[in-house]
């Protein structure tokens, strides 16, 4: 029997298991209003993580929308970010590192600190986590107002690496997160409200 192929959308992917079928992956997102705080709508990507079909349809898509740039590395931020980047990575074929809240990574690290809307925080990466050169793509599960993506890819030029892009699952686009960003970037959900 002949597999058709069908054009892949931002939120739909048809799955191998259920041919003619298609999966709109943010049915899989759950929505918990007032976590971790009052006023704060927390996109929950547990239930895609528990969801074999969606997870496997989301990898996919995050592969597709990687792979023209050719990385030799993917970082995930911390920590949901390294739930997409380590099997994005072993889909590709390439190597995995981490960015890390201060404190966190073992060995020689080097810190940047970025400014949020309230405050600073610290992402560290360990010095030989990345060669420079290396072309690497950033991924982390939510693209919000952008800081710590952005402080993310900074940390990562100062070692020296050719950051190619960044890539997220969700995009709250109406936060305007990607332009704080100096590099391509890419999702496969947006929320505009």
């Amino acid at each position: 029997m002949a597999r058709v192929e069908m054009p892949r959308t931002a939120a739909t992917a048809l799955l191998p298991s259920f041919p003619g079928k298609r999966m709109r992956i943010k049915d899989h997102i759950r929505r918990i209003p007032d976590f971790p705080k009052p006023g704060i709508l927390f996109y929950d990507i547990s239930t895609l993580l528990a969801h074999a079909e969606a997870w496997r349809a989301t990898v996919e898509q995050l592969s597709d929308l990687v792979r023209p740039h050719r990385p030799d590395i993917l970082v995930g931020i911390e920590s949901r970010g390294f739930l997409v980047a380590a099997p994005l990575a072993y889909s590709l074929g390439c190597g995995f590192a981490m960015v890390r809240k201060k404190g966190k990574l073992p060995g020689a690290t080097l810190p940047y600190t970025y400014d949020l809307e309230y405050g600073t925080d610290t992402v560290e990466v360990q010095i030989d986590a990345v060669r420079p050169g290396q072309r690497v793509v950033v991924l982390d599960d939510l693209l919000a107002t952008g800081g710590t993506m952005s402080g993310a890819i900074t940390l990562l030029e100062m070692v020296g690496a050719d950051v190619r892009g960044a890539a997220t699952i969700i995009e709250l686009a109406f936060l305007n997160g990607r332009n704080r960003l100096t590099v391509p970037f890419d999702t496969i959900i947006k929320y505009e409200s």
